[in-house]
């Protein structure tokens, strides 16, 4: 199923929080507002995305094998992708340095894409520290959707892709 493939998947220990997880994403693509803006994006804008960066920021990275955020960001380090996790929470994820916020990310790491894994009203503070790193795109994943802060980001030339998820999108274009 499609959440296997994200590496969502209901938790016997926790099945009340999965559940609200899932339910959460499923309530967000019903929304007529966040439908439309999943396709702001062209197939095309999102392949020149994936071919033309390879440093990826991901804020909000669990080390938690069963967290949708390492299912994806796992995924993309196996198709050769620089990971860079920003969490407060943890020191190291999957073998790399963790680092409390964008700001923290040495310049010379070379953040291209900040991929957010945090609930939209996260999402402006995040903005505003892609803006202030030189990010060149800020990917909301799937269930994330904050229309404000993509325009500020647009308004600083970052391009914008929101309520969809990278796995799944680099799926689409290079397993086929």
């Amino acid at each position: 199923s499609i959440w296997n493939f994200l590496g969502l998947s209901l938790s016997k220990s926790n099945p009340t929080n999965s559940r609200t997880n899932l339910q959460m994403v499923l309530e967000d693509l019903k929304d007529p507002e966040k439908e439309d803006e999943m396709s702001a994006q062209t197939p095309d804008e999102i392949y020149d995305i994936f071919t033309r960066y390879k440093t990826i920021a991901v804020v909000g990275l669990s080390a938690k094998p069963d967290r949708p955020s390492h299912g994806v960001a796992k995924f993309l380090k196996s198709f050769g992708y620089k990971i860079i996790p920003v969490t407060p929470t943890y020191e190291e994820v999957l073998g790399e340095k963790a680092y409390p916020s964008l700001l923290d990310v040495p310049q010379d790491q070379g953040v291209e894409i900040v991929d957010i894994f945090r609930r939209p009203h996260h999402v402006p503070e995040i903005v505003d520290q892609a803006i202030q790193i030189g990010a060149k795109v800020v990917w909301m994943q799937l269930g994330i959707v904050n229309n404000d802060a993509a325009a500020k980001a647009r308004a600083h030339g970052l391009q914008v892709v929101m309520n969809k998820c990278m796995k799944i999108e680099y799926a689409a274009r290079f397993m086929k």
